[in-house]
């Protein structure tokens, strides 16, 4: 798998998934096979484009459940060919929905997965309605566990904050 910085990644076309993916929790790895498997089917390589910190950490102070070294990682080991690896700082916060969009068009993308709520550029005015304007792109379903509630990065963590690691560890999947 090759690492990428924003904007240096140029593909013919590829099938992308989009997200903080923070944990790679069971969810996240349903959605990246899900995508990987797209894009054998499509014959194109795979993208995830991530960012560190994840947002939710850079805007509420919330804990990091995987260092980047540990999220490449995990990724890759689900088959990802590349990860785009955003800095997500000021800077990076004033880039406009139109900024990301032109980046997308460069990996060519013939199918873009990310979740329901989603949101792009500066002060969040991008969201999946106006990236399906401009690519194919299928909306994720949340992933629950066999309990019936859903996997996220933010139930990890609470269940963590709460000395709960050993029911957090089922719905990481790689602890």
């Amino acid at each position: 798998m090759e690492v990428h910085q924003t904007d240096s990644l140029q593909l013919p076309r590829s099938v992308v998934a989009i997200g903080a993916f923070d944990g790679v929790h069971r969810g996240h790895q349903a959605v990246l096979r899900e995508m990987v498997k797209n894009s054998h089917l499509e014959g194109v390589q795979n993208v995830v484009y991530t960012f560190y910190p994840p947002p939710r950490s850079y805007f509420q102070g919330a804990k990091v459940l995987t260092t980047p070294e540990k999220k490449i990682q995990l990724i890759s080991d689900l088959g990802v060919e590349h990860i785009v690896l955003a800095k997500f700082n000021e800077k990076y916060l004033q880039r406009t929905a139109e900024d990301f969009i032109e980046e997308l068009s460069l990996l060519n993308p013939v199918r873009i997965f990310v979740g329901d709520d989603f949101r792009f550029g500066h002060k969040r005015v991008g969201d999946v309605h106006l990236l399906k304007e401009h690519f194919p792109v299928q909306s994720i379903n949340p992933i629950c566990s066999m309990d019936g509630e859903k996997i996220s990065s933010t139930r990890i963590r609470e269940l963590i904050l709460q000395g709960k690691r050993e029911q957090a560890a089922p719905l990481l999947g790689w602890t």
